[in-house]
C-alpha cells in the first residue's frame, strides 16, 4: 500500500511569500494528487502565478515547506538531471526563443541536460512536435512565423522534452480564439491521460476549467478558500468564489436543467 505522502505529486505546506511590505501568499497550503489535471483560479493579481513559480523555486519564499514528487526542494541540491525532468513548464505567451526554430526551442533543455548526438537530438525534438499535432515542417519555423496555437504547442513539446512527471502551464489557452482554446484543452486532457502526467494549470478560462480539470483550487486572500471539482466549487459560499463561478460569464458553467 502506498504511503500517504506517495499519492501527491506537488505538497505545499504553510507557504508564504511577498515582495517588500506585500504578503502575496498568507499561510497557504495545498496538495496536488499524481495524474490529476488542478486547476488554479483567483483574482488578477492574486498570486496565481506567484504560486506556481514559487514551487517551481523561481520566487523565493519567506517560510512554509514544499515537496515535489516526494523531494523536499529546500533540500534538493540544484538542478541536476533528476530534478530538471521532474517537471516541464508552458509560460505565458509561450516565451519561446525568437532566434531558435521551433525544433531548436524544443532541443533546448535536452542540449542542457543531457548530452546526445545530433541525430539523437532531432529524433527526440521531431517527436515531441508530433506529440503535440505539428509537423517535421513547423519544426523549421521560427517563433515569428507561427500562429498563436502553433506557438502554445511549440511551448508544450519543449516542456515534454525530457519527459516530466508534471506539466505547469500558465494560462496556456490566453489569447487563443475559443476554436483553438477548444484544441488545446484537448491536447492536454489527451497527453495527460497517454502520459500519466500530474497538471499544475494557472488559468481564467472558464471553459477549460469544466472540461478539463480534475479539481480546481481557488485562490483568494493569499490562501485556497476552496477546493474540489468544479461541482463542489459551484457550491461554495466563499464570497470571491461565488462572485467568479456565478458571474455573468459563467453561465456556462451552470448545470443544465433537464
Amino acid at each position: 500500500m502506498q504511503g500517504s505522502g506517495e499519492q501527491f505529486a506537488i505538497r505545499v505546506n504553510d507557504l508564504v511569500v511577498g515582495f517588500r511590505q506585500q504578503t502575496v501568499i498568507d499561510h497557504l497550503s495545498l496538495d496536488v494528487r499524481r495524474g490529476e489535471i488542478l486547476g488554479l483560479v483567483g483574482a488578477s493579481g492574486g498570486g496565481k502565478s506567484v504560486l506556481m513559480r514559487t514551487i517551481i523555486g523561481l520566487i523565493p519564499k519567506r517560510s512554509g515547506r514544499i515537496q515535489v514528487m516526494g523531494i523536499d526542494i529546500d533540500n534538493s541540491h540544484g538542478r541536476d538531471v533528476h530534478t530538471a525532468a521532474m517537471w516541464g513548464i508552458l509560460f505565458q505567451q509561450g516565451a519561446l526563443f525568437s532566434s531558435l526554430t521551433a525544433l531548436q526551442n524544443i532541443q533546448f533543455p535536452l542540449r542542457e541536460n543531457l548530452v546526445l548526438s545530433e541525430s539523437l537530438l532531432n529524433e527526440i525534438a521531431t517527436a515531441k512536435l508530433e506529440m503535440v499535432g505539428l509537423t517535421p515542417v513547423d519544426g523549421d519555423k521560427f517563433p515569428s512565423e507561427l500562429s498563436g496555437g502553433m506557438t502554445k504547442r511549440v511551448a508544450l513539446a519543449r516542456a515534454l522534452a525530457l519527459d516530466p512527471a508534471i506539466v505547469f502551464l500558465d494560462e496556456p489557452t490566453s489569447g487563443l480564439d475559443p476554436l483553438a482554446a477548444g484544441d488545446f484543452d484537448e491536447l492536454i486532457k489527451t497527453l495527460q491521460e497517454t502520459l500519466g502526467l500530474t497538471v499544475f494549470m494557472v488559468t481564467h478560462d472558464l471553459a477549460s476549467l469544466k472540461t478539463v480539470c480534475d479539481r480546481v483550487a481557488a485562490l483568494a486572500d493569499g490562501k485556497i478558500v476552496a477546493i474540489g471539482p468544479m461541482r463542489k466549487l459551484l457550491r461554495s459560499d466563499h464570497p470571491w468564489v461565488k462572485a467568479y463561478f456565478h458571474g455573468k460569464r459563467s453561465l456556462m458553467l451552470q448545470p443544465e436543467s433537464s
